[in-house]
């Protein structure tokens, strides 16, 4: 068994949280991680990128070979297309649907909507609106865990056990609302169809 993924979103948006739930869940169900960095974490609103990559034996390299990725996870329509290349044809895009505007240029969203639907198979998450139901608006990089929970190689259980540890420490209302946050987006992603016959 092996999932490959790339995690992409702009900076300030929790990609590092979304990596380090997925990693440290792969780890308690005794599977093995590779991670690249995080590139572009430095500059609030700029690109950020990572590499992840499960398995059940040893992974030689950290970086996904473009056309070998499983999932796309992205935290903003216009990154997920940019990583679009690096999907396999039978993997699947996840994307949050609300736009974080930080060029002058930033294309029309209908458009970068209908070419995230061209994929065979992908997630459009209204990410924003489910963090504020779950309460705590900051949540929708759980909700975006949640999301990509079905097309992941473990157990909702696992990763829900694993949010409630990271983020246990704060207040209990916090780690609550980021379960809750979880379970929002693991219901929109198996609620709604994209791709195939959706």
């Amino acid at each position: 068994m092996k999932c490959d993924i790339i995690l992409s979103g702009v900076g300030g948006q929790g990609v590092l949280a979304v990596g380090a739930i997925i990693s440290q869940a792969a780890i308690s169900e005794g599977l093995v991680v590779r991670q690249s960095e995080v590139h572009g974490m430095a500059q609030r609103g700029g690109a950020v990128l990572a590499h992840m990559r499960i398995s059940d034996e040893a992974i030689a390299s950290d970086l996904v070979p473009r056309g070998g990725a499983d999932m796309v996870l992205s935290m903003e329509p216009l990154e997920s297309l940019r990583y679009g290349a690096w999907l396999a044809p039978t993997g699947i895009l996840v994307s949050a649907a609300d736009p974080f505007v930080n060029i002058q240029n930033y294309p029309e969203m209908p458009g970068i909507i209908a070419a995230i639907k061209n994929f065979p198979l992908w997630r459009i998450i209204e990410a924003a609106a489910l963090a504020k139901e779950a309460g705590l608006a900051r949540a929708v990089n759980m909700v975006m865990v949640g999301a990509a929970s079905p097309f992941l190689p473990l157990k909702a259980q696992t990763l829900e056990n694993t949010i409630d540890a990271m983020f246990s420490q704060k207040e209990p209302a916090i780690a609550a609302a980021n379960t809750k946050a979880f379970r929002l987006g693991r219901q929109a992603a198996e609620n709604t169809s994209g791709g195939g016959n959706g």
